[in-house]
């Protein structure tokens, strides 16, 4: 093995490994508080079932309260428009407020954030006293279990709206602290670190090309193999960044981060999932902040160059942002204000001093990156959050690897229920800390309540049932504000990053396996490992993913069976007040003609369509020469790769140019120049345009290409997505001209069937 330089710190892996906390078995303890509330709300309802007298009394006297509401929560005996008052002024004054302040502002921010609060709990106070149906057992049963499961999303939304109340933004704090840096009085050494276990050499390589382009000198890179492959050491050493590996691969990304935190002794630790570049800035905006002795980590967002797998097969590349940009966007700032932010394991800065202190990165959870920041925080040291893009990484590029990536996610958090690490009792956290950290762990839970949410009407269909007791007056009066301001203002919230229709179909993608992935965590929590997503994959077929669309399909038909029951019972039932009841459901036939669309769109996006290239191609304006035999020809490229480039000529070649013709390219703007031969001759809007292949690209020249498409500083813009109605538009257009049937340019035409 070659040799490698490695400079050891005081800090070992044997000392890591003493300070870590281990998993121990009487920690599942929220196993058998989950199992014991369970089994008593079993024995509750059995005794409902079976008419045992104190049970029935009890329920009965629910039944009574249900029906005899506190007289502020009856809708006011006036006629229908006046009902509807509330909800048309609650829209007029939300509405002047986002025109007024196009992006939300403190004062803004703040009235929207407190007018959903209030209707938020006006909405859940009705629906506690005035809307159950514990007539019988049966009904009582999916009324009870409706409302519970209400309450969990109802209780993750007003934490987040409460902490939104407050927002963290470090830009301007950044401009201020740069300044050392950039001026070199402050310039601590820096060690970055790139764990990779299978990804492929390509991918590797323009990430160490990007961290050797770094605006900073005093800077270390290692490429951490945790698979000891030999192109990956020759790679390192063509490229000239060290080169760690290790004799097992255990506890993955955090066994690998920890032996590289035994082997290297910077001031501060950078760490770059292997598919993540940045840009030239990186360390200059965010070593600044470690001037404060009390900050520990400084997290900047995820940001990826390439479209997310839903939006490419459905045709939305350019139209929306990626599944995490809600995240990256709000949530985190408003994490960052409550002392809460949460390491994302990539593009993050750490001090050496407080990880070592800490224990070193955590290795009892899938999540090491969540549970590390969660460690620094309790010890007393800072965690914050720097919005800006300051890298960007391979999103993952197809369906199956998109939800392999959520389900791990969603099981590395839950396992902090069961480690030492866990936020809700770990010792030094704040109670506004805890309480962030419990609306994250309990916003996983709320996917077990969307799909029950979905199965509802299927209740009502083939059971009877009628979950909800409501006429339509409350609804108009009660549900319909709350309903319509949540909508109206949920883009402008999240600052344009998602809309709430284009949620639903990424939360349709994945709610049943995360569903399971959730009871099963909370049953067996350390019952799988560590799965990594695969990156680098092309292909020139579709492929269909029937594993992941088999439970939607079921749904679907059952969805549309229920649909016309529901409606053949509404247009001939005669009896009055059950006709009123069925108008009450929320006008359930409505809803689920709505979920039958979203379902056929989430079915289309799980047919993961081509991508013929393993390179990302962008969107690149530069001038260009072009040498082809005698002829000199300028033009400018409209799309640049890493291997080539298609450009727009600016006059018409006096002779045909020809497939594998050789050419000499010239980027003017960079003063590059590159070889290459001609792979495809066209015209774009009368303009003659062609597309070229580089040539023996010499490792300067390589560079140089990377630095120009990754590591531009301010090159990652802010996408903002279409507001509701214009989400709803581009969904129903889908679902009229799926991809798969009118394929775009480029497309081809074979369909294969995957069960991956």
């Amino acid at each position: 093995m070659q040799k490698r330089e490695i400079s050891v710190s005081k800090f070992s892996y044997q000392t890591f490994k003493a300070f870590v906390p281990q998993r121990v078995i009487h920690l599942r303890i929220p196993t058998l508080i989950l199992l014991g509330i369970i089994s008593l709300f079993s024995i509750i309802l059995a005794g409902w079932f079976a008419k045992q007298g104190s049970i029935s009394e009890i329920f009965a006297q629910i039944h009574a309260w249900q029906q005899q509401p506190p007289m502020w929560l009856e809708p006011p005996k006036v006629t229908a428009q006046y009902l509807l008052a509330p909800t048309v002024i609650l829209l007029l004054v939300v509405y002047i407020v986002m025109k007024i302040s196009p992006q939300p502002r403190v004062w803004s921010h703040r009235l929207v954030v407190g007018i959903l609060i209030f209707l938020t709990l006006r909405y859940f106070i009705w629906r506690s006293l005035s809307t159950l149906n514990v007539a019988d057992p049966l009904n009582g049963l999916f009324s009870l279990g409706l409302l519970f499961l209400e309450i969990v999303m109802l209780v993750v939304n007003t934490l987040q709206l409460f902490f939104m109340l407050n927002i963290k933004d470090r830009q301007r704090e950044a401009d201020e602290k740069s300044l050392a840096v950039i001026h070199g009085s402050f310039n601590p050494s820096v060690d970055i670190l790139i764990p990779t276990y299978n990804e492929p050499e390509f991918i590797l390589r323009r990430t160490i090309i990007g961290c050797q382009a770094l605006d900073y000198a005093n800077k270390k890179i290692y490429l951490l193999d945790d698979t000891q492959r030999p192109e990956i050491r020759d790679l390192a050493a063509e490229l000239g960044c060290k080169y760690i590996t290790r004799l097992d691969n255990s506890y993955a990304k955090a066994g690998n981060l920890n032996h590289a935190l035994a082997n290297t002794n910077s001031e501060l630790i950078v760490v770059f999932d292997a598919d993540f570049i940045p840009t030239k800035n990186f360390l200059t905006r965010t070593v600044g902040f470690f001037q404060n002795e009390k900050i520990g980590l400084v997290q900047t967002p995820q940001n990826f160059y390439n479209t997310d797998p839903i939006a490419h097969n459905l045709g939305l590349e350019n139209l929306i942002t990626s599944d995490e940009e809600i995240f990256y966007r709000l949530i985190q700032p408003m994490k960052d204000a409550a002392g809460s932010v949460i390491c994302s394991g990539t593009s993050f800065v750490v001090r050496r001093s407080a990880l070592e202190a800490s224990g070193g990165f955590v290795i009892d959870s899938l999540s090491e990156d969540y549970f590390t920041g969660i460690h620094l925080t309790a010890q007393g040291h800072n965690v914050i959050y720097l919005n800006e893009k300051l890298s960007a990484g391979l999103a993952a590029e197809n369906i199956a690897g998109y939800v392999t990536q959520r389900l791990r996610w969603a099981r590395g958090t839950l396992q902090g229920f069961f480690i030492k690490s866990n936020p809700l009792t770990i010792p030094g956290l704040s109670i506004f800390q805890r309480l962030a950290h419990f609306e994250g762990f309990l916003g996983w839970f709320t996917c077990i309540s969307r799909v029950y949410f979905l199965l509802m009407p299927l209740a009502f269909s083939f059971l009877g049932v009628i979950p909800i007791k409501a006429t339509l007056r409350e609804i108009v009066y009660f549900w319909l504000p709350f309903s319509l301001v949540s909508l109206t203002t949920y883009a402008w919230l999240n600052k344009r990053s998602r809309s709430a229709f284009l949620s639903d179909i990424y939360f349709l993608v994945i709610c049943f396996p995360l569903a399971f992935t959730v009871i099963q965590v909370m049953l067996n929590p350390f019952s799988k490992g560590f799965k990594v997503t695969p990156k680098g994959i092309a292909t020139n077929r579709y492929h269909f993913n029937w594993k992941l669309a088999l439970p939607l399909i079921i749904l679907f038909i059952s969805t549309t069976v229920s649909l016309w029951l529901n409606l053949s019972f509404w247009m001939t039932t005669r009896n009055p007040e059950i006709a009123e009841q069925i108008k009450g459901i929320s006008l359930g036939w409505v809803w689920s003609a709505y979920n039958l669309m979203m379902i056929c769109i989430a079915l289309l996006s799980l047919i993961d369509a081509p991508r013929k290239d393993i390179y990302e191609w962008f969107d690149l304006q530069r001038v260009v020469r072009l040498k082809v035999g005698k002829q000199n020809l300028w033009g400018v490229t409209t799309m640049m790769s890493e291997v080539g480039a298609e450009i727009a000529l600016t006059q018409i070649p006096t002779s045909n140019l020809l497939i594998d013709q050789l050419v000499n390219i010239e980027l003017v703007d960079e003063n590059l120049q590159l070889s290459g031969e001609i792979v495809r001759t066209g015209f774009n809007d009368e303009s003659p345009t062609v597309r070229v292949r580089f040539e023996s690209v010499s490792l300067n020249q390589h560079r140089r290409l990377i630095e120009m498409l990754f590591c531009r500083p301010g090159q990652w813009k802010r996408q903002e997505i279409p507001g509701e109605f214009g989400s709803f538009l581009l969904l129903f257009k889908i679902l009229l001209k799926p991809r798969v049937l009118f394929k775009r340019k480029g497309d081809i035409s074979a369909i294969a069937v995957s069960k991956v």
